[in-house]
């Protein structure tokens, strides 16, 4: 099982950049895929998410308006839309996956750990600088 993101690169402040999160020997459609960013000397965070079955999306509060979620079944591919990008924003970008969480459980849990013992990819690096 290989897991990958990819799509990152250098923008500057106000630029958009679309990662993808791509598997190999794994079907998407079975997990929940959240996208997570760790920065230079900070912890990681969670950045979004989606559900696996009722197409439900959640976001860090720092990025809602500006970053969408969307996953492709037929594609294998989940896709993190960044729009507006923020020098704030530069970090490894990171997607991860959680086998068929209930609603509840991700509503509550995406961002503080429910990722914690899925399938993580290799990361990409967006740097947002003028």
């Amino acid at each position: 099982v290989q897991l990958q993101a990819s799509g990152g690169g250098l923008v500057q402040p106000g630029g958009s950049l679309r990662l993808s999160c791509t598997a190999s020997g794994l079907q998407l459609d079975n997990y929940a895929i959240g996208w997570f960013r760790q920065a230079p000397a900070k912890e990681r965070e969670g950045v979004s998410c989606i559900s696996w079955h009722d197409g439900r999306r959640y976001y860090v509060d720092s990025v809602k308006g500006r970053f969408t979620i969307s996953r492709d079944n037929a594609k294998n591919t989940v896709y993190l839309q960044m729009d507006s990008l923020k020098p704030e924003g530069t970090a490894v970008y990171y997607c991860a996956t959680a086998f068929r969480p209930s609603s509840v459980a991700l509503a509550a849990g995406w961002a503080s750990g429910l990722f914690a013992g899925g399938y993580w990819g290799k990361g990409t690096l967006v740097t947002v600088s003028s």
